[in-house]
């Protein structure tokens, strides 16, 4: 591992500069993770892209056939560690592995992260050794499927607030499991599932690991019928008097929330991953259509308006890249400093991801939001043939859309992003306050005004995102002075506030990946370099109306004036990008490769 470079702990990119040396780029793969990248593309091209049509025709056991095959090839088990049969790679090749085997169909997609996301990684954090040693193998190879239950018909979001009971029985050897779970993914031909219950009034849920024995009072609902995701097996599981050892509990009694949580936490940033390919393909297929279909005599990627399109989806899908290896780097840079230090693997591993917990919940919001507008914008490229479903668009579309949904909604991880930032800075974790008061300081004095030196690349955009900082920092810290402890009741607040958070992490990660690329004079730096700018236009353009909205909701007189002054200082640039020129030259590479070609 590296030990020379500063890594920054969760939230930090808020208040410290990040040198574009110090991040991890889809560049810097290894030999290694190439490797696994072509393996994982030729069997998304041969096993699911070329069956698509079983997947939309609802074919449930073809799924769980593929799935088979994957665990044969040992990809259900890459992030599983070689004691247990996996291949115990480290965090990055887990993330690749699921970006490249999720972009075929959302199905699959589905199927794989819940088994090996959810389905299995309880386990291998939160078991006991007997516990790994018997159930790990058998998931890491197919042998077993797993299932994860905790939502119920009247605990979503809400996760803690489920009823399913477990009762211990009177000679203290077993529980009895009763209740009912809703949109269990892999429910249909799981042989395990994790499923979460209260026992007696405890305040916090307990996790348990059952296996689906139809004879020990586990029956299953008719599949759903759903808008996407057509062939992943989503049913109700029913519980009666499910008998369960009490070696079966995982980990502690009442800590089900916690390992709920943790499970989040790294299942969003799985998502995230599991999103970027699908961009690349639908901007792959929507540019050769763009390139072979003549209106006016005229290929419809000559047309502005269409390089408009194609030049969004590829700068989209370039900074999702960027942003999400550039977590799971640090992510798995923390899990090694952890094991250094004599953390065990479950320890180092729990740790790791729930320090950059603010990470990936902005990582799942906009890379979910992302794809769905790849997808719309996709469809509209095709035309009316978009519309059709002899067409591979309005599937991408369709199955794009639970991604904004599962994993903890949208709207609750906005909240959570800035919620868990504020935590982090009230526990000393993280210096926020301090900063948010020199630029409190900051507003009241005489802004300078000589002329800075941006001659060096990217250089104005880097100086703009220390700006947008600034806002979020002038913003929130107000805001956690004026409302305190009642900061989370105000959530069309917090709602803005957390959207200025993402659009700075993401254009940051564009601006240092392609700064990164162009000193190394890699090929299509100056194109990175193109996209970084594109898309740092539109997020200050979404940061000053975000901050425009949350500044006028909570402040009123001088102190409202003094911050739309700062906004304004801080959304200005010295030297406005040529967007249009941008766009021309990303979309004429594009179309010139004929593919996503970054």
């Amino acid at each position: 591992m590296e030990t020379n470079k500063d890594i920054l702990r969760g939230g930090q990119f808020l208040v410290k500069e990040t040198a574009c040396e110090d991040i991890f780029t889809p560049e810097d793969f290894s030999e290694e993770q190439r490797m696994m990248k072509e393996a994982v593309m030729e069997f998304n091209d041969r096993e699911i892209i070329a069956h698509r049509d079983r997947f939309e025709k609802k074919d449930y056991a073809f799924t769980e056939e593929v799935m088979r095959k994957a665990g044969e090839l040992g990809f259900l088990g890459v992030a599983v560690p070689e004691t247990y049969g996996g291949l115990g790679m480290g965090f990055v090749s887990t993330l690749l592995t699921c970006d490249y085997i999720s972009s075929g169909t959302g199905s699959f997609s589905t199927a794989f992260g819940a088994h090996t996301g959810i389905g299995t990684m309880p386990i291998t954090l939160y078991g006991t050794e007997e516990q790994k040693q018997k159930y790990v193998p058998k998931l890491a190879s197919g042998e077993w499927f797993g299932a994860y239950c905790l939502t119920e018909p009247g605990a979503g979001s809400d996760a803690n607030s489920g009823k399913t009971k477990a009762v211990l029985n009177e000679d203290g050897t077993h529980y009895k499991i009763s209740g009912q779970k809703m949109w269990i993914s892999n429910a249909g031909f799981c042989n395990l599932m994790i499923v979460f219950a209260r026992i007696e009034d405890d305040k916090n849920i307990t996790g348990f690991i059952v296996e689906n024995d139809p004879s020990n009072g586990i029956t299953m609902g008719e599949e759903e019928r759903k808008l996407g995701i057509r062939a992943s097996s989503t049913r109700q599981v029913f519980f009666s008097d499910t008998v369960v050892p009490i070696e079966n509990m995982l980990s502690t009694r009442g800590n089900g929330f916690k390992i709920a949580m943790n499970a989040l936490n790294v299942g969003r940033i799985k998502l995230a991953g599991a999103c970027l390919d699908s961009q690349r393909r639908v901007t792959t297929v929507a540019t050769q259509y763009a390139t072979e279909r003549k209106q006016f005599d005229t290929p419809i990627a000559e047309f502005g308006a269409i390089k408009s399109k194609i030049a969004e989806m590829a700068t989209n899908a370039y900074v999702g890249e960027s942003a999400t290896y550039r977590a799971a780097k640090n992510i798995e840079d923390r899990i090694a400093i952890r094991m250094s230090e004599g953390n065990t693997h479950q320890e180092a591993e729990l740790k790791g991801v729930e320090e950059y917990a603010i990470e990936c919940s902005i990582l799942k919001v906009a890379v979910s939001e992302d794809i769905q507008n790849c997808a719309d914008e996709g469809i509209q490229i095709f035309g009316g043939m978009g519309f059709s479903e002899d067409t591979p668009m309005e599937a991408a579309w369709r199955d794009a859309r639970i991604a904004r949904i599962y994993e903890g909604t949208n709207e609750i991880n906005r909240m959570l992003s800035v919620g868990m930032l504020v935590k982090k800075a009230m526990k000393g974790h993280l210096d926020f306050l301090g900063p948010a008061q020199a630029v409190a300081s900051e507003l009241t004095g005489i802004p300078s005004f000589d002329t800075p030196d941006y001659s060096e690349i990217l250089s104005e955009e880097k100086a703009m995102i220390a700006k947008l900082k600034k806002i979020f920092l002038m913003i929130s810290g107000a805001a956690v002075q004026k409302f305190g402890p009642d900061l989370e009741e105000h959530q069309q607040m917090l709602m803005a506030a957390s959207d200025i958070l993402i659009e700075i992490y993401m254009a940051e990660s564009a601006v240092l990946r392609a700064e990164k690329n162009s000193k190394r004079d890699s090929k299509n730096a100056n194109y990175q370099a193109a996209m970084a700018q594109l898309y740092l236009y539109h997020a200050v353009d979404v940061i000053d109306t975000k901050a425009k909205l949350a500044i006028i909701s909570f402040a009123e007189g001088d102190e409202q004036r003094m911050m739309l002054m700062g906004l304004k200082r801080f959304t200005k640039y010295q030297n406005m990008p040529n967007v249009v020129g941008l766009r021309n030259m990303i979309a004429e590479k594009v179309t010139t490769e004929n593919k996503y070609p970054f």
